[in-house]
């Protein structure tokens, strides 16, 4: 068994039997690690050389959950929240619940598409608009689950199809790149449209997410974020209307100047500020609001970390390449086999790796040239690569398309990532894309 395959298969089984993901993480690290044949001083040097590569991110997500936190306490969260309950008369089991989620529901999806191009700050939005309506999902008795894979197929989708914003970085410099570069004559016109059939198998799991799966009615607690002088209902009964424009304010400007600096951090910072001398809350309360958001947010924080340091160990230990080329030995002369196994493959690496934009260089030098071999159309192999490498991103425990959603759905310690994040979106987006990017290869 090849070293990542099994590496993934300790880090997936120890998930899922609800040990820590940050342990699963080290434990599948040192377990690959030295079933590659590494011995473990280096493989604790690659993975701390690798830790640094997660930590960005996972500061950024500390300062925007304490942005979070700093908006439930102000109160204007409670507030927003009590109107909608009371506006739409949630409590008195109105018989238009259904059209309220399923708006909510395409509000969320749009914000998440446009977080790939028209509004590119990726995941960063989730810690700062999910969190304040989690009361409202609470009376709608909306499942999370459905949240998680309306967010989750927002954040993906758009990259493998749509050629604007994170979608031309994938489908334009790295995708397009790799391919010609590796013998393929292919335009940048043809590449979104090889990847239709692929994305529409992650459409119809979505459908069946929000239609079947999760349509139930699911329970929860309403809890607060935020824990100070003031409970958040006594906060919202003194804001000031120019103190509502402060926070209007500050959420403008955390996206404004994350996209002016290019930094999470500073855009978390900047509305953090803003709000601390708005008067929202007491001065001395800033501390301990600060170290809350970071709390919040240790574990998805973690969990980037110590991902970044597995993808190393796996990177180091050169297992990556001889997982792509030892492929090739199980094929033979089977063209249907070959693209099932491409794809399969490209599963185990994204997983591993934890980026579907870091796995495209590595599969697209020895899959070309194997598809070109097969007979597989230019389209076919376009959907073939393009699927390959963005499988996992959905339904890995280490990847910030679960995480990020999971980020804001378990602000207030309801959502679990494995069972309520990970497991849904493998089931309704991994599977299709397999199905469907395996007749897309056949059929282009």
């Amino acid at each position: 068994m090849n070293a990542i395959v099994l590496a993934i298969l300790v880090m997936v089984t120890l998930s899922l039997m609800r040990v820590s993901v940050v342990f699963a993480l080290i434990a599948a690290t040192l377990v690959g690690g030295l079933y590659a044949g590494m011995p473990i001083g280096e493989i604790m040097d690659a993975f701390n050389d690798g830790l640094g590569n997660g930590a960005t991110v996972a500061i950024s997500y500390a300062v925007l959950g304490a942005f979070a936190v700093a908006l439930s306490r102000s109160g204007i969260t409670q507030l927003l929240s009590q109107k909608a309950i009371a506006g739409l008369h949630l409590d008195e089991g109105i018989p238009h619940r259904r059209t309220i989620v399923f708006t909510l529901l395409g509000v969320l999806l749009a914000f998440a598409i446009s977080s790939q191009n028209l509004i590119p700050v990726h995941i960063a939005f989730i810690p700062v608009l999910v969190p304040p309506l989690l009361k409202l999902m609470n009376h709608l008795k909306l499942d999370r689950r459905a949240v998680a894979c309306v967010i989750t197929f927002g954040i993906t989708a758009p990259y493998m199809l749509l050629p604007v914003g994170f979608g031309s970085i994938f489908l334009h410099d790295i995708l397009l790149t790799n391919l010609n570069d590796n013998g393929l004559d292919v335009t940048a016109a043809m590449v979104p449209t090889a990847m239709i059939v692929p994305i529409g198998g992650m459409a119809i799991g979505l459908v069946v997410a929000i239609l079947l799966s999760y349509r139930r009615r699911r329970d929860y607690e309403d809890r607060d974020l935020a824990h100070g002088d003031e409970t958040p209902a006594e906060a919202a009964g003194h804001l000031k209307p120019w103190q509502i424009a402060v926070l209007g304010l500050s959420l403008v400007g955390t996206v404004t100047v994350q996209l002016m600096s290019g930094s999470m951090v500073l855009g978390g910072l900047f509305g953090f500020a803003l709000l601390s001398v708005s008067g929202v809350f007491h001065w001395h309360e800033q501390d301990d609001i600060f170290t809350e958001g970071m709390r919040m947010m240790a574990l998805v924080g973690f969990i980037m970390i110590a991902a970044a340091g597995f993808a190393s160990v796996m990177q180091a230990s050169g297992q990556v390449e001889t997982l792509v080329s030892s492929s090739t030995e199980l094929i033979g002369d089977n063209k249907g086999l070959a693209a099932l196994v491409m794809l399969l493959v490209g599963l185990f690496i994204t997983m591993g790796i934890g980026s579907s934009f870091s796995t495209i260089p590595i599969i697209a030098s020895i899959y070309v040239p194997l598809a070109i071999g097969f007979g597989f159309s230019p389209m076919a192999t376009i959907a073939l690569v393009g699927t390959a490498a963005a499988l996992g991103d959905a339904g890995s425990p280490a990847s910030d398309s679960t995480l990020g959603p999971t980020a804001g759905l378990n602000a207030d310690g309801q959502h679990d990532h494995i069972w309520d994040s990970v497991v849904p979106t493998f089931l309704h987006y991994n599977i299709p894309l397999i199905a469907f990017g395996w007749l897309a290869a056949m059929t282009l």
